[in-house]
């Protein structure tokens, strides 16, 4: 029901989703899948869990095959500006702008969305403290960064799932990385800058 739910809310977007939607497309009632998730607003909030439980699965994957702090952070910006499907799955920007439309007329969603960023947070304050034990980056509040950090990537991602000609991908992951590199201490070039070299 979850992989059906992200399909059709890839597909049509929530507002234009319908439980029946969903239960046709795994061939179970309306009733079925109000029996699971109570309510539209918690399909959403459980389709987009279980999208990120596969974007972090696979980013723990990616990650473990990478030695240096500076090179995981930079495999995190891309893999989020991307935007890449996670299991034949659509992305996930297209649930996270519907999750933020409705956390702010719903506290419940709100609430579900505060656990989702808090985990999105930790995943980055993580890497900073590693990175820090490693001395690849400075002294910094590793949650304070994450926090700053996560804003700054949120809203450069939205720009570019929005189709936006100014954001490509390719600026937000340089102007996130710079970020980085100014907060943490480290140097950092566009992939342009290091292929000239």
């Amino acid at each position: 029901m979850l992989r059906a739910a992200i399909e059709v809310i890839g597909e049509r977007g929530f507002p234009d989703t319908r439980i029946a939607d969903v239960g046709r497309r795994v061939g179970a009632s309306s009733a079925l899948v109000i029996y699971y998730f109570g309510t539209k607003d918690k399909l959403l909030t459980e389709a987009l869990r279980y999208s990120e439980d596969l974007f972090y699965t696979e980013v723990a994957s990616r990650l473990a095959a990478i030695d240096s702090a500076k090179d995981k952070l930079e495999a995190l910006v891309r893999l989020s500006c991307n935007n890449e499907s996670m299991g034949g799955l659509p992305g996930s920007w297209v649930l996270w702008l519907d999750l933020w439309a409705q956390a702010v007329r719903h506290p419940e969603v709100s609430k579900d969305r505060e656990e989702l960023d808090e985990r999105w947070r930790g995943q980055i304050a993580d890497i900073v403290r590693a990175g820090q034990v490693a001395g690849e980056f400075d002294d910094v509040d590793a949650a304070d960064f994450a926090l700053l950090f996560s804003s700054l990537l949120d809203g450069l991602v939205v720009q570019v799932a929005l189709g936006d000609a100014t954001v490509t991908q390719q600026m937000a992951i340089d102007i996130s990385m710079r970020l980085c590199a100014r907060e943490l201490g480290f140097d950092w070039q566009p992939v342009k800058a290091r292929a000239r070299r």
